[in-house]
């Protein structure tokens, strides 16, 4: 093996305002002994060049030792593992600050971090402690999900000896998150060296250093023997089997093993619709009116399909233990800002922005501004309208190859420029929603989705509505849906997979030029120094809500209009194929690790795709009216057509809502074993005040 070569003075500069938070495990004995806390300051001297990083003795902002720590300890430190034998360390969470901020700041902060929990600090030492503090959930000795407490340890399956490998990496990870979170401010009034930012007592510090830009980032850092088996299993293998998805949530979490089982799930339940879709569509393809039995399909398909992934989801969330876990109280948001005030609930001090304010900026700025948005995307269809009549007119006059091949340019154009007006509704909705200032997470989300789900169904299907239901035209509508969505899964794909491979492969050599300058790395295996360099200029991931938005316009395309397009059920499977292999592969080699999101289901995108099926089962029973099969029953009057159409339409409504009654969501098994555990509970609360009351007695 042959050494490396740093830039020293940058390197060093970078690591310096970064504070690596990591877990060690260490024997009973030896956890007492050897854990403590050591930091990385801008004063230490780069190592020379060697294979792997040695432990030297650094100028630290002090270090404490705790008087008794448990195995499995949570330590902050910017040692490597050393070379030979001993205890070493597994790196978990980068904390990166901003590049001006003073030593006392930095030192600030180190201080807080090694403090005990008591006196308002983040406990970084126990990981078992803070599972039980954030609620997780692991399996009992009698096969059922429990919360853990370390009390009742070793009645949980798979905790053995000290309880090595009884938490997930993705569990460590957001249980130091949790604890990183709840590290609080005490009498200090502004951060050490940054008057402007003022601190509230019992308020979080890390979501105060984040709103102020003094925290550049935080992200987990991948590990990467595991990251190279779950890669191998899961995307460098092209077999038809599937997803690994136990292993997704053990190394990213709950959130996107849901994600990726939904999209597993989708897929399986479309094979059915592209069974039946190929040939109709290659032995009808010139018969566009025989769609009845299609939309008929369609109509039971998509009500099934969302009852069905209810109860599957819940026996994932089961398993996985977060189907029955309590959500946290709220904290405000980073972005959230207002006069400082008192909350009711908390007792604490934290900015208080009247919800009057707020639902004026929605009624009276975001609503017309959406408003604007669709009528802009309904003005630009016409535009669409009048360039395809313009095609198809120079197409009649004299036909040609050249003039077949016009037709469809408008239909290529348009879809090109829907999403165009989808991208830059999107910032404009993030930019709205930011500034209605909502205080919750949570609420900050439903909004930006809706604004973003109402503009993007608009602007997607409002043509093919137009065309199905105004201009009459199947064929048209064929093409349309078509072309549609063949372009945006074609830039879908490109703007999500390759674009982002190309800028990383881009921001990686440029970064690798920086640090090494003479030679060439030889070893598998990068120092820990460089990792963490190489990750923290990887883009980060902004979560689920693009992945679940573009499976959502998926659904509506063949929920909606399928039965005049049946081949489109192929193309979703073909692309949703490839998503998952270019979604797993972004996830493990283009963006930094996310944190473990706890997900119990799907959240608020459920509500959209039930909405989105509601409105199929309109928009098929309105397709089945227009078909002459079913026009040729009402020769004399349209009225009567449309009564029947109205009548049949509110029947399937009527039965998809009564199916989603009679269709449990939770599988009764499921149902049974969390009765059995609240019974327990009570039982075991029963006795508790049986004691307590019985003490006073005995005395």
């Amino acid at each position: 093996m042959h050494s490396l070569n740093y830039d020293r003075k940058e390197l060093w500069d970078w690591i310096s305002r970064t504070t690596l938070i990591s877990v060690r495990t260490d024997t009973p004995h030896d956890a007492e002994r050897n854990q403590n806390f050591t930091f990385c300051n801008s004063s230490r001297a780069l190592p020379e060049p060697v294979n792997k990083f040695r432990p030297r003795t650094p100028r630290t902002h002090g270090a404490v030792r705790p008087p008794h720590s448990a195995p499995g300890a949570v330590a902050a430190e910017m040692e490597p593992s050393s070379g030979g034998g001993g205890s070493t360390f597994q790196p978990l969470v980068v904390l990166e600050l901003a590049s001006t901020a003073p030593e006392e700041a930095v030192g600030w902060l180190l201080s807080r971090l090694r403090e005990r929990q008591q006196n308002g600090g983040a406990e970084l030492l126990r990981l078992l402690y803070g599972a039980e503090e954030s609620g997780l959930f692991k399996e009992y000795s009698d096969g059922s999900m429990r919360g853990f407490t370390c009390a009742n340890k070793h009645k949980f399956k798979g905790f053995t000896g000290s309880g090595d490998g009884f938490l997930s990496m993705a569990e460590c990870q957001y249980i130091i998150k949790h604890q990183l979170e709840a590290l609080r401010a005490k009498d200090e009034t502004h951060v050490p060296g940054y008057s402007q930012a003022k601190l509230y007592p019992g308020k979080s510090i890390i979501r105060r250093l984040q709103s102020k830009g003094i925290l550049v980032q935080m992200f987990p850092l991948h590990d990467k023997e595991e990251l190279k088996r779950l890669s191998f299993s899961w995307y460098q293998r092209v077999r038809l089997s599937l997803q690994p998805l136990d292993a997704i949530r053990h190394y990213f979490g709950e959130g996107q093993a849901l994600y990726f089982g939904f999209l597993e799930y989708f897929t399986i339940a479309l094979l059915p619709m592209a069974v039946l879709g190929m040939p109709y569509y290659l032995f009808d393809w010139e018969n566009y009116d025989k769609y009845v039995l299609f939309a008929v399909f369609n109509l039971v398909w998509c009500t099934v399909l969302l009852e069905v992934w209810k109860r599957y989801s819940a026996a994932l969330a089961y398993r996985w233990g977060t189907l029955s876990r309590k959500k946290a109280f709220e904290e405000p948001r980073p972005g959230f800002h207002g006069v400082l005030g008192l909350n009711p609930v908390t007792g604490r001090e934290e900015p208080v922005f009247p919800s009057v304010n707020r639902q004026l900026r929605i009624y009276l700025v975001s609503l017309p501004f959406v408003l604007l948005c669709l009528y802009l995307s309904l003005y630009v269809m016409m535009i669409y309208f009048q360039l395809e009549g313009w095609a198809l007119s120079v197409h009649d006059e004299g036909p040609t190859l050249w003039t077949e091949v016009l037709t469809y340019i408008p239909s290529v154009v348009y879809a090109v420029v829907i999403e165009a007006m989808n991208l830059a509704y999107r910032y404009a909705a993030e930019f709205l929603t930011e500034w209605e200032n909502h205080r919750r997470e949570s609420s900050y989300q439903n909004h930006l989705v809706l604004k973003v789900l109402v503009f993007n169904f608009f602007n997607c299907f409002a043509s093919l509505f137009y065309i199905a239901f105004v201009m009459q035209d199947m064929l048209l509508l064929r093409q349309s849906l078509a072309t549609l969505l063949i372009t945006s899964q074609i830039l879908n794909q490109l703007m999500e997979a390759f674009l982002p491979y190309w800028l990383q492969r881009r921001r990686n050599k440029k970064m690798i030029r920086k640090v090494l300058k003479r030679r060439a790395i030889e070893e598998k295996e990068l120092p820990l120094a460089e990792q963490v360099r190489l990750e923290a200029d990887m883009s980060t991931y902004l979560g689920t809500f693009d992945d679940y938005l573009e499976l959502f316009l998926l659904f509506g395309y063949v929920s909606l209009f399928s039965c005049i397009y049946p081949l489109a059920a192929v193309l979703v499977v073909l692309n949703n194929i490839t998503e998952v292999y270019s979604d797993a592969f972004k996830m493990c080699k283009l963006f930094k690790r996310p944190f473990a999101d706890p997900a119990g289901n799907i959240g608020v995108w459920q509500l959209a795709f039930e909405t989105i099926s509601v409105i199929a089962v309109v928009t098929n029973c309105a397709l089945i009216g227009l078909s002459p099969q079913v026009k040729v029953y009402f020769p004399e009057s349209a009225t009567q057509l449309i009564l029947w159409t109205v009548t049949a339409e509110h029947l399937l409504l009527g039965f998809k809502f009564i199916l989603a009654f009679l269709i449990p969501d939770v599988p009764k098994h499921i149902r049974v074993k969390l009765a059995r555990i609240e019974f327990e509970s009570l039982e075991a609360l029963k006795k508790k005040k049986i004691l307590e009351a019985s003490k006073p007695d005995a005395e």
